[in-house]
């Protein structure tokens, strides 16, 4: 399946990217464009629209378009969910959501500025994810031992 979202891609339209791939669409291709022209070529390419205004997967109240993909796809992993809070303070105004979301904006920055174009950026940062899922099963693990 296509998906499609605005280019320059930072935290969101990465760690969604990654979400897609790992648990809903492991053969999914991934389309960048401008922003105004994310819902025009949605239709013409037959593709799935996210975090972009007016896309049902898009941020609603103080969630998130990661958020939104969970919630519409039914994903019930704790770990996951515990990955959706980094995200949630990454790419909101609540930037002290989790510990862990200031530097992930910094990360996701970085790696934009040093990636030749938004296929790359995936690329190099879809380990990040695997590193923060990681991270999460293991705090979900510990919760449940206490």
């Amino acid at each position: 399946m296509r998906w499609i979202t605005r280019s320059h891609a930072m935290v969101e339209r990465i760690a969604c990217p990654w979400l897609i791939r790992k648990f809903v669409d492991s053969d999914a291709e991934f389309i960048f464009v401008a922003a105004d022209k994310v819902l025009e070529m949605a239709e013409k390419l037959d593709a799935i629209p996210f975090d972009v205004k007016g896309a049902e997967l898009g941020h609603k109240g103080d969630k998130c378009t990661f958020d939104a993909i969970i919630e519409r796809y039914g994903l019930k992993d704790r770990a996951l969910l515990e990955l959706a809070k980094i995200v949630r303070g990454a790419d909101t105004k609540n930037k002290d959501l989790t510990p862990q979301s200031r530097g992930l904006v910094a990360i996701a920055e970085g790696f934009r500025l040093i990636s030749s174009d938004d296929y790359d950026n995936i690329e190099k940062q879809f380990p990040v994810y695997d590193a923060f899922y990681a991270f999460c099963s293991l705090k979900v693990a510990a919760s449940k031992k206490s």
